[in-house]
């Protein structure tokens, strides 16, 4: 009996299972009170998880939803609408990309996953991700949430990602970020934010105190971003310049821009040399903003050509030369203008810094020249030059020490003007010349004035009988060429 009641049981279930609509609908009226609708209502409830296995928090199934193998967990392109759930403690990567998931909530995983390095969540349609999502996979190093629906990053909302080294926000539609959405990240290293809706830089990532101290790579790419700090951009280290994308932006036309996007060309940062064609500019005053070619400034705008500036400086200076290379970890070594090389403990003016830089302490006048940097890597090799210019004097407390030219010249002004005082505006001293005594009107000959007669004037007192006397031309006693000395 019992075995015949069982197998009913067993084809009753069987058939409820067939017609589950059906039984669930019976279960919600409770319509029908026989046995086997006893059955379907005790069953129907014990069943209601299954029914929503896909949407519910399904547990991991590695044979039909996923693809288990070794600690790699791929679930990609299986139409989940959530994360699944149980998974493995040793999971290192975890592969969800491309399904249906809308929203990462805090419960996502109970469970701390210690081991998972590399979450992917790309191309699932998120438009949110809870500020606390990651506080059980603090040892996350890849975070993929490209190709979503983000529109804002909120206040510190990677902060438990400590570990985080590559992070992709790519291809969403963020606007917003706020400036702690990315505080605690101190081991990141990339960051991309290209094709987003973003309208200002995020220089405050790559510079001062709260820069991201590893980050080598920060691509801006094809958003929003209408303006742009050239000037402290042109003053960051090398390395940081050299992973600075900021192409296929409306930024506006001027020399300044031009003048950054050429020095980066000519020092082959991958920023500028690998994206040459994309970086686009509009012109100013332009109707219907044109946009034009960056690297074509020149032309358009009679844009000067970039040179590289030199370091100045004084007699017992101290200077200091960076070697300004395109990677951040490089062995350096430096040369001085006459080709020597800087070696430690020597008795050399120039030291190499545990940093990389050249000091050269104090500066003399032969110290000028062009300095050579050689770096190397295992991955690039590298030479940089710097010319330095040491003025030929030192520089007081106050700074207004002159200029040895600078005083020649005055001295020489002086001395001109000196010579034009004493030949117009020096009277004359000589009690004892023949015309001492003469009518101011009869003198119109002197004072470097030629007699226009050339004759010789006799004194009145001549014409009374006394011994006439040549009157003195003018050119004679008063001319710059003349061979009387002039007493300045």
């Amino acid at each position: 009996m019992a075995l015949v009641w069982k197998a009913i049981e067993s084809e009753q279930s069987r058939a409820l299972m067939m017609s589950f609509p059906h039984t669930l609908g019976k279960c919600v009226t409770g319509i029908s009170f026989s046995m086997s609708a006893w059955v379907g209502w005790v069953l129907c409830f014990s069943l209601l998880p299954l029914q929503f296995l896909g949407t519910e928090g399904s547990a991991l199934n590695c044979h039909t939803t996923c693809i288990c193998a070794s600690n790699v967990v791929s679930c990609s392109k299986m139409s989940l609408t959530t994360v699944p759930t149980a998974l493995p403690l040793y999971t290192a990567v975890l592969d969800l990309s491309y399904n249906n998931i809308s929203r990462l909530r805090a419960e996502w995983t109970p469970v701390k996953l210690p081991k998972l390095r590399n979450l992917l969540l790309g191309h699932n349609g998120l438009h949110f991700v809870s500020s606390e999502a990651f506080i059980y996979v603090t040892q996350l190093r890849y975070l993929d949430l490209s190709s979503n629906h983000l529109d804002q990053l909120y206040e510190f909302m990677f902060e438990p990602l400590v570990h985080l080294e590559v992070l992709l926000l790519y291809n969403n539609h963020i606007s917003q970020i706020d400036r702690t959405a990315f505080s605690g990240l101190n081991s990141l290293q990339k960051l991309y934010l290209s094709q987003n809706q973003i309208s200002r830089f995020p220089l405050e990532l790559v510079k001062d105190k709260t820069r991201l101290e590893k980050l080598s790579l920060l691509d801006a790419s094809s958003n929003k971003v209408k303006s742009l700090q050239l000037q402290e951009l042109q003053n960051l280290p090398g390395w940081i310049k050299n992973g600075l994308y900021f192409h296929n932006n409306p930024l506006p036309c001027d020399c300044d821009l031009y003048s950054l996007l050429t020095h980066w060309y000519l020092r082959k940062f991958s920023s500028a040399y690998d994206f040459r064609d994309d970086y686009t500019c509009v012109l100013p005053g332009s109707e219907k903003k044109k946009t034009v070619a960056a690297f074509e400034l020149n032309t358009l705008l009679n844009c000067s050509t970039f040179k590289e500036e030199g370091h100045e400086t004084y007699l017992e200076q101290t200077l200091f030369l960076s070697c300004d290379t395109r990677r951040q970890d490089m062995s350096k070594t430096w040369m001085l203008p006459n080709n020597v090389p800087v070696m430690p403990n020597s008795n050399q003016t120039a030291v190499v810094l545990p940093d990389g830089r050249l000091q050269i302490s104090p500066a003399r006048a032969e110290d000028s020249g062009v300095y050579t940097c050689f770096a190397v890597s295992e991955a690039l090799n590298e030479t940089l030059y710097v010319v330095v210019k040491v003025h030929n004097f030192t520089v007081s407390g106050n700074g207004e020490t002159l200029n040895t030219a600078y005083t020649t010249l005055v001295g020489c002004l002086a001395s001109v003007v000196l010579v034009l005082i004493y030949l117009y505006l020096t009277p004359c001293r000589c009690f004892c010349c023949p015309n001492h005594n003469k009518d101011p009107k009869d003198l119109q000959g002197q004072n470097g004035k030629l007699n226009p007669n050339d004759e010789e004037d006799v004194e009145e007192d001549g014409l009374q009988g006394k011994a006439h006397r040549k009157k003195s031309v003018a050119e004679s006693i008063s001319s710059v060429f003349s061979d009387t000395p002039i007493v300045v």
